[in-house]
């Protein structure tokens, strides 16, 4: 008989592991032809070895913002981000992504696909088939290394992009929204797919999502981003919520009372009761229906 899950016990073994991603005081500002855009403000965060964090937050808190920004795609303005203790100034081999579009390259092959990292970072062409082979294998699509972009389905090809992302051996394999465009379906076996691919390959995830279920299914904590209210002029760190479930998880423990309230705690700081009243935007509307075939 196994032991009981205990929660306090497996955070405490995860703090204790090394820092590997922190962002200090770190901040985004847009610059436009109608002067800056702050983006976020006083992010502070840190992520451990192995660790899966999911990111949520209402629209404008700067969800993708921080993923690009820690990725190093995008510049901060203030403050500092540290993979394993060294600034990142740029995108580097350590770090890789997966946006939610997949954007392969249409003119190689899956194999292709996947190969280009390895290539580009000096492996040979033996080489970097077989590290190719070996990840396309880890999501389960060797059988389709000769296919071409366009002969796959929607989460085929983001299995691809994963492989793609892995093949480099990143240590933080950042993603942004990756299953947002898949049914639900699809999303569910990816979900599947990730957590089995982290469990077995040394990597840490921080996993960008709108989806409160996902959030939970996938994560050892949660980052929950507030939106720029009377407080904040940007995106800014509401709070992170540890995740006191075991693992790994599936879809029918959504139905759980636990899951649930966990949800409806997440539902409650993305979208507070008391948040400052914000006028709505109106669409123009002009009547095309015909007197008398009104439905309301």
């Amino acid at each position: 008989m196994s032991d009981p899950f205990d929660p306090a016990a497996r955070f405490a073994r995860l703090k204790a592991r090394p820092v590997v991603l922190e962002a200090r005081d770190v901040a985004r500002v847009y610059e436009g032809s109608r002067g800056s855009s702050p983006a976020l403000e006083h992010i502070d965060l840190q992520v451990h070895r192995r660790e899966f964090m999911t990111v949520v937050g209402p629209s404008g808190s700067g969800k993708s913002t921080l993923a690009r920004v820690l990725a190093g795609l995008d510049a901060h303005a203030h403050g500092e981000v540290l993979v394993d203790g060294q600034p990142v100034r740029g995108p580097g081999r350590d770090r890789g992504m997966v946006f939610q579009a997949y954007s392969l390259f249409p003119w190689r092959t899956v194999l292709g696909n996947v190969m280009f990292g390895p290539l580009m970072n000096g492996a040979g062409g033996d080489e970097a088939r077989a590290k190719a082979l070996q990840y396309l294998e880890l999501v389960g699509l060797e059988h389709l290394a000769d296919r071409w972009p366009h002969q796959l389905s929607g989460g085929q090809r983001q299995r691809v992009a994963i492989a793609r992302a892995l093949a480099n051996e990143p240590r933080i394999l950042f993603m942004d929204e990756p299953f947002g465009a898949l049914d639900p379906h699809s999303r569910a076996t990816l979900q599947a797919n990730l957590l089995d691919l982290w469990f077995n390959i040394p990597i840490t995830i921080v996993f960008i999502t709108h989806d409160l279920d996902e959030a939970i299914l996938l994560a050892d904590r949660i980052l929950v981003l507030g939106a720029p209210d009377e407080s904040h002029r940007a995106g800014w760190v509401r709070e992170i919520v540890e995740v006191p479930l075991p693992v790994p998880r599936r879809v029918e423990m959504t139905l759980d009372p636990a899951f649930r309230t966990l949800r409806d705690r997440l539902h409650g700081l993305i979208h507070p009761v008391h948040a400052p009243t914000v006028p709505k935007e109106r669409i123009p509307v002009y009547r095309m229906a015909q007197a008398g075939d009104d439905v309301r």
